[in-house]
């Protein structure tokens, strides 16, 4: 299957570093290029596109509002047809990455990542994994917790896990803790397989597109805290 990529990013020279490096690829294709936010959700309109490189800082709509926009409906609920968008950005931890996170990226990328890692990215959230480790937004929810909303406590919590088992809940917690598959296995002792398999029904039933926004949730609904030890 071909993986079609759209390239958002203001500029020209960074745009043509990755048309080489993803056109070398037979699974993947560049189905279009643009130059800012509103030119991409101008685009696409009438192309198809399975994953988005999005910049963060770009003229008219900047990549966490175009993020917004391609992945969340009006009511904040994910779009189940989304493309996968892939945040571009020059800094670890940036606060703009963590608000395109809460947007509904799928991940973020260095601007220098190496080649291979690039592309085991886009192969990444094609497939419907996320392609920062939850560990890593726990250390954004830690440094950018003054500029978050205050998390719900008590009944809230109640709601938000609400359409979980009692074993869903336990490994939801674990996966907002950052933990993997594995760990979580060696941690209940469950086979990863099985694992998987309630990961995969907890992130339906709360309507949620990867682990990265599992971790997200977790910290909205007060079941993680900020600088909290795992």
């Amino acid at each position: 299957m071909t993986i079609r990529v759209m390239l958002v990013d203001d500029q020209e020279l960074l745009r043509t570093g990755f048309r080489m490096i993803l056109q070398s690829q037979g699974d993947i294709e560049i189905a279009a290029e643009a130059g800012d936010g509103a030119q991409a959700l101008e685009k696409l309109r009438h192309t198809a596109v399975d994953v988005i490189l999005m910049d963060v800082r770009m003229p008219r709509l900047d990549g966490v509002q175009a993020t917004r926009r391609i992945c969340l409906a009006e009511d904040g609920s994910p779009l189940p047809d989304a493309p996968h968008v892939l945040i571009l950005t020059t800094f670890d931890l940036d606060e703009y990455a963590f608000a395109a996170l809460k947007a509904g990226a799928s991940g973020f990328l260095l601007k220098d990542v190496p080649p291979t890692e690039l592309v085991a990215a886009i192969r990444a959230v094609h497939g419907g994994d996320a392609v920062v480790a939850p560990t890593t937004t726990r250390r954004m929810i830690d440094r950018f917790a003054e500029v978050l909303p205050t998390p719900q406590s008590g009944s809230g919590r109640a709601d938000t896990l609400g359409p979980l088992t009692e074993r869903e809940r336990e490994v939801f917690l674990l996966v907002a803790q950052g933990l993997s598959n594995g760990e979580i296995a060696a941690r209940l002792v469950l086979s990863e397989a099985t694992v998987k398999t309630h990961v995969g029904r907890i992130l339906a039933k709360l309507n949620l597109r990867d682990r990265v926004q599992a971790v997200v949730l977790a910290y909205e609904a007060g079941l993680i805290r900020a600088g909290a030890s795992d």
